[in-house]
């Protein structure tokens, strides 16, 4: 049995007692995305996170998923990067290759990946400069309210300190208005040095789903959804809206278990 209820801000919330419901409605989600963008525009642009994310998608190489999703037309990106090689244990382009990308046919070619044999500034820099060449051809839409790349669908986790992609509390980066792309040096969680998407990037996408599992997390999932009111710590996940586009949180009944009950009808 799922919950799922709507904010007046137009976020939809979902909470799911089972983690196998919570993964069976995610890969519903996405195929459906999937679907509307290569019928409007015939592709479908994604940008995943790492941590446990990947696994919460592994619906998606089962059937009817791995046959019914039109993989040939997915272009993959990647909200963040830690700056190691590709092969590394960190590495999110490795998390993702092993746990989904390696068990559908997605064109090779559609994946972009970081470069991952320079600095974390170059890295940076390189990522945004693809982006930008594929919102020149509309491989990749664009804002109409600003000149960001509008994304169909961004996938986010959150951290037990609420942060988003490579996006910490009281980081510099949360104030970053000009690039689309950054890197950090200093990490609070290792390693060190990574690069991100920014937050007008994350707000401009068509869609974006905020996916959290597991009690040590529902503090933060508190603080970023129910109005605290104004002495609460902003948290960068509370900072994810959406400005023309649809955001929905994925959360198991552990993730949820502080949140204001109010919200939500059956």
């Amino acid at each position: 049995m799922a919950l799922s209820g709507t904010n007046k801000d137009g976020r939809e919330v979902r909470i799911y007692e089972y983690l196998d419901e919570l993964n069976t409605d995610l890969a519903d989600y996405i195929a459906e995305l999937s679907e509307a963008s290569v019928k409007e525009r015939g592709v479908f642009t994604i940008a995943l996170s790492g941590g446990s994310l990947i696994s919460l998608m592994g619906k998606l190489c089962e059937a009817p998923y791995s046959k019914t999703v039109d993989w040939a037309k997915w272009y993959i990106f990647w909200v963040d990067e830690r700056v190691v090689a590709k092969n590394h244990a960190d590495s999110n382009y490795k998390l993702a290759k092993d746990g989904l990308l390696s068990k559908v046919p997605i064109v090779p070619s559609h994946v972009h990946s970081i470069n991952d044999t320079v600095s974390a500034e170059k890295a940076a820099e390189d990522y945004e400069f693809v982006i930008r060449q594929l919102v020149r051809t509309r491989v990749i839409n664009v804002s109409d309210i600003s000149d960001c790349p509008k994304f169909d669908l961004i996938l986010l986790g959150m951290g037990p300190d609420g942060h988003v992609a490579s996006i910490f509390p009281n980081h510099s980066i949360l104030d970053e208005k000009e690039e689309w792309v950054t890197f950090l040096t200093d990490s609070p969680k290792p390693p060190p040095e990574r690069i991100t998407f920014t937050l007008p990037v994350i707000n401009s996408s068509s869609n974006v789903a905020i996916v959290v599992t597991g009690s040590n997390k529902a503090e933060a999932v508190h603080s970023a959804i129910d109005d605290l009111g104004p002495d609460c710590p902003t948290l960068p996940a509370k900072m994810v809206q959406p400005t023309k586009g649809n955001l929905v949180w994925f959360l198991d009944k552990a993730a949820a278990s502080k949140l204001d009950g109010a919200k939500f009808s059956e």
